[in-house]
C-alpha cells in the first residue's frame, strides 16, 4: 500500500507542478488550440498539449519511487507485461502529438493504433477466450487490436467539454484500481495508481474553465493505457464476456464512439468526419452549461464504476441480472438525448417500415431479373405493370421507340396525384402515377428511376426491333385500363 500511495501522490504533486509550467510554455511559444465557433467551444486560443505533463508525471512517478527504495510487487499480472506497453503507448502519444500539431490523416491515425495495438498484443495484451472457449490466434489478435482501437478513439472523441476526458478517465482508472485491489493484483494497481494521480493533477487545471487541454497526445494515452488495463484487470480468464466489467467502466466514452458510427452510417456519413452530435453537445442543447454537462457525465461514470465493480464481485448467476440492469440504465439515457437517428429507425421498425422499404427492395430485385428474362415488349410490358402495382402506383406508361404501353392498375376517383417520369435513351420513357393519399413510397425515388434505367437499357436495342412491325410500321398503343380497373 506504501508503494501505491507514493506512485499516486508522486503522480499527483508532479502533475500540478508541471502543467502551468508547460501551459505557459505552450502559450508563449503558440502551441495552441484555436476556436472555430462551431464545435469549439472555447472563446480564446488554449494550449493543447496536456499530454505532455500527464506523460512526464506519470513516467517520474516511478523515478520517485526508485528514489525511497521502493520496489512494484508483483500480482496475478506480471509487471513484464505492463512494462510491454510503456513502448506501444509511446507510439499512441507521439501520434497525438503529431496530429496535435500537423493534423494527420484518418488513415495515417489508424494504422499508428493498429501497430501499438499489435505490439500491446506481442507484449502479453490478449483476449484469448470467448465463453470458456480457446479462440484462434488470428480472432484473438483481431478482438484485442479492434478494443484497443475502440477505447483509444472513444476517449479523443469525447473530448469536447472542458474537463470531461480527464474526469471520465479518472473515475475509469479509479474503478480499475479498485478492481486490481480487490483482486490482489498488486501489478496493476501500480500501473494505475500513478495514472489516477496524475489526471487528478492535471484536472485542477483542465476543469471549466479550462486553462488547458488534453489534446491528442493525452486523450489517445488515457484511452490506450486504460484499454490496455482493461484487459490485463480480466487477464485470468480475458474473454470477450469477461469483457464486460471493463467496458461498463469506460461505458460513456465507449456508448459515445458506438452511438457516433452508428448515427452517422443511418445517415450515409462518412464514419470519421466530426460533428456536433456527440453525448456532450445533445447536452448542451438541451440547455446544460459546461459544468453541469460534466457533472452530469461524471454521474454517469460513477453508476458504470459501481455496476462495474458489482460485476467483478457477483456470483457468475447474478452476471446475467447486472448486465440487464446496465443495458436498461443505459437504454433509459440514450432515450433521454433525443437522437433523431435511433427514433426513427425504431418508429420504422415497430410501425413495419423496415420491412416495407425491405420488400421494395425485393420487388425491384424480382424486375430487375424478370425484365432480363422476357424475350418479347409484351413480355417486358407485364413485367413493368406488375412492378408498378406492387409499388402502389395507379398507372405506368411506357414509349419504347415507335410503341406506346399505357394502363391503369388501380382506380383514383379523380384523387390528385403526383408523377414520376423517368427519361431513357432516344427520347423514350416510363412515367409512372400515384394518388397523393396514397401509402408513403418507400423507396428511394433516385434508386427507382436507375434501376428501371438501367434494366431497361440493357435491352432497349433488341426491344425495339420487336416493337416494330415487319414492314416498319409502329405497334399500335396498348391500352389496358378496362382490365386491370379495380
Amino acid at each position: 500500500m506504501q508503494v501505491l500511495l507514493i506512485l499516486s501522490i508522486s503522480s499527483f504533486l508532479l502533475a500540478v507542478i508541471l502543467t502551468p509550467l508547460c501551459r505557459n510554455y505552450f502559450k508563449r511559444v503558440g502551441m495552441v488550440d484555436r476556436p472555430d465557433g462551431e464545435r469549439k467551444l472555447h472563446a480564446t486560443p488554449v494550449p493543447n498539449m496536456g499530454g505532455i505533463p500527464i506523460a512526464a508525471a506519470y513516467c517520474a512517478s516511478f523515478g520517485v519511487l526508485a528514489l525511497f527504495g521502493g520496489k512494484v510487487p508483483a500480482g496475478p499480472a506480471h509487471f513484464s507485461i505492463l512494462l510491454g506497453i510503456l513502448p506501444p503507448a509511446a507510439i499512441i502519444f507521439i501520434t497525438g502529438l503529431l496530429d496535435d500539431r500537423l493534423r494527420l490523416q484518418p488513415i495515417q491515425k489508424l494504422a499508428a493504433q493498429i501497430g501499438a495495438g499489435a505490439w500491446a498484443y506481442a507484449a502479453g495484451v490478449q483476449i484469448t477466450a470467448v465463453a470458456g472457449h480457446h479462440l484462434p490466434r488470428w480472432f484473438s489478435f483481431g478482438a484485442t487490436t479492434l478494443w484497443l482501437i475502440a477505447c483509444t478513439n472513444a476517449f479523443n472523441l469525447i473530448d469536447g467539454v472542458d474537463g470531461l476526458a480527464a474526469g471520465v478517465g479518472l473515475f475509469a482508472t479509479a474503478t480499475t484500481l479498485i478492481a486490481a485491489l480487490m483482486q490482489k493484483n498488486l501489478a496493476l494497481a501500480a500501473a494505475t495508481a500513478p495514472l489516477a494521480g496524475a489526471l487528478l493533477g492535471f484536472l485542477r487545471y483542465n476543469f471549466n474553465p479550462a486553462t488547458i487541454f488534453l489534446g491528442d497526445s493525452g486523450s489517445l494515452l488515457i484511452g490506450f493505457l486504460l484499454g490496455s488495463f482493461g484487459v490485463i484487470w480480466t487477464q485470468k480468464g480475458a474473454t470477450i464476456l469477461g469483457m464486460t466489467a471493463p467496458l461498463m467502466a469506460l461505458a460513456i466514452p465507449m456508448l459515445d464512439v458506438c452511438l457516433s458510427m452508428v448515427r452517422r452510417f443511418l445517415r450515409r456519413e462518412p464514419l470519421f468526419r466530426g460533428d456536433r452530435n456527440h453525448i456532450h453537445h445533445r447536452l448542451l442543447d438541451q440547455g446544460l452549461t459546461q459544468r453541469q454537462v460534466v457533472v452530469t457525465l461524471y454521474a454517469a461514470c460513477g453508476v458504470g464504476a459501481c455496476f462495474s465493480v458489482l460485476l467483478s464481485v457477483t456470483a457468475n448467476h447474478y452476471s446475467g441480472a447486472v448486465i440487464l440492469i446496465f443495458c436498461a440504465v443505459a437504454w433509459v439515457g440514450i432515450q433521454n438525448l433525443g437522437y433523431a437517428e435511433f427514433d426513427q429507425a425504431r418508429r420504422m421498425i415497430l410501425a413495419g417500415g423496415f420491412r416495407r422499404a425491405l420488400n421494395s427492395q425485393l420487388i425491384l430485385r424480382s424486375f430487375e431479373e424478370s425484365f432480363a428474362a422476357a424475350d418479347n415488349p409484351e413480355g417486358c410490358w407485364g413485367v413493368l405493370q406488375e412492378t408498378g402495382r406492387k409499388l402502389g402506383f395507379a398507372e405506368v406508361r411506357w414509349k419504347i421507340g415507335q410503341a406506346v404501353y399505357e394502363c391503369a392498375l388501380w382506380q383514383m376517383d379523380g384523387n390528385a396525384a403526383w408523377s414520376l417520369r423517368i427519361p431513357l435513351e432516344d427520347q423514350d420513357y416510363v412515367n409512372f402515377v400515384r394518388a397523393s393519399d396514397a401509402d408513403p413510397l418507400v423507396i428511394n425515388v433516385s434508386t427507382l428511376a436507375a434501376v428501371i434505367r438501367k434494366t431497361i437499357a440493357a435491352k432497349s436495342a433488341d426491344l425495339k426491333v420487336h416493337a416494330r412491325n415487319a414492314d416498319g410500321r409502329s405497334v399500335p398503343r396498348r391500352d389496358y385500363a378496362a382490365a386491370n380497373r379495380l
